[in-house]
């Protein structure tokens, strides 16, 4: 058929400059079915969405086999089936792990940064965070009311998820009674990616307005070295030095890393 110009001639006629085949495909798409005539074609029944198959194959090994079974993607994978519906999460789990370096990394990383991995808009962010919100609070009821000294693999395992993959210097408290019982478990300072600003006589202050008698210092290393600076050894030789004489005790100094931790009392670095 010949192409070009068609002339206007009335109202139900062609604009002017249109391709023919393309103005009849589009009346042919917008056009209203007859009323009253059934469809030549007949219904097609609902395609099923290839990972649907895959997430129950999943579930079934992690029912059958626990979480040993799975990668961590695929643990990744099993949690956004929930929070993602109706979408393949398999790539999306996999980003997310490449992106951040381990369900830990996943977990621990800002919603700001997670919204970046495509798949990942604020909702599922926050729900992520929630997750991890869920996991710190149920490491620390496990310290609360106990003898902190004797729970210690506990105690790392509470900083680490609290402030392993934190993008920036944390300075938390951990504050003990007369029994090493947990009191309060405060951050008293946050700073930037290498420096955390610390005030002795702030921090013994807060211990005395909480009748503690020892303390745990932590702080984390962002850049994933958990190796005490000289100004970390510095600071926390000042901070002994300020609470001694208001018998206050330094039971330890914990530096968080993203990998491990390093413990000035294991060093012998606390005098």
């Amino acid at each position: 058929m010949a192409k070009g110009p068609v002339p206007q001639t009335g109202d139900d006629e062609l604009p002017l400059n249109v391709d023919e085949d393309v103005v009849i495909d589009e009346r042919a798409f917008f056009a209203k079915p007859a009323i009253g005539k059934k469809s030549a074609l007949p219904a097609q029944p609902a395609k099923e969405e290839h990972y649907h198959g895959h997430r129950e194959r999943l579930r079934s090994r992690f029912r059958e086999h626990g979480d040993a079974a799975l990668a961590d993607y695929e643990i990744l994978e099993l949690l956004l089936f929930r929070l993602i519906p109706r979408r393949d999460t398999k790539p999306i789990a996999k980003a997310l792990i490449e992106r951040f370096g381990s369900l830990s990394g996943v977990f621990g990383a800002p919603i700001a940064l997670l919204q970046e991995v495509k798949g990942v808009g604020e909702t599922v962010a926050l729900d992520l965070k929630l997750i991890s919100t869920i996991a710190h609070r149920t490491l620390k009821s496990e310290l609360k009311g106990k003898e902190v000294l004797s729970s210690w693999s506990s105690v790392i395992q509470y900083c680490h998820a609290a402030m392993a993959h934190e993008a920036r210097e944390q300075f938390r408290i951990l504050f003990l009674d007369k029994r090493n019982a947990l009191i309060a478990d405060e951050v008293q300072g946050r700073g930037t990616v290498d420096h955390t600003p610390v005030y002795p006589r702030e921090v013994v202050k807060r211990a005395l307005e909480l009748s503690a008698t020892a303390l745990i210092l932590v702080h984390n290393h962002p850049s994933g070295d958990p190796t005490p600076s000289r100004a970390d050894i510095d600071m926390t030789k000042t901070i002994i030095d300020t609470a001694a004489p208001l018998g206050i005790a330094i039971h330890d100094h914990i530096i968080i890393g993203k990998n491990g931790h390093v413990s000035f009392r294991a060093l012998r670095l606390l005098s």
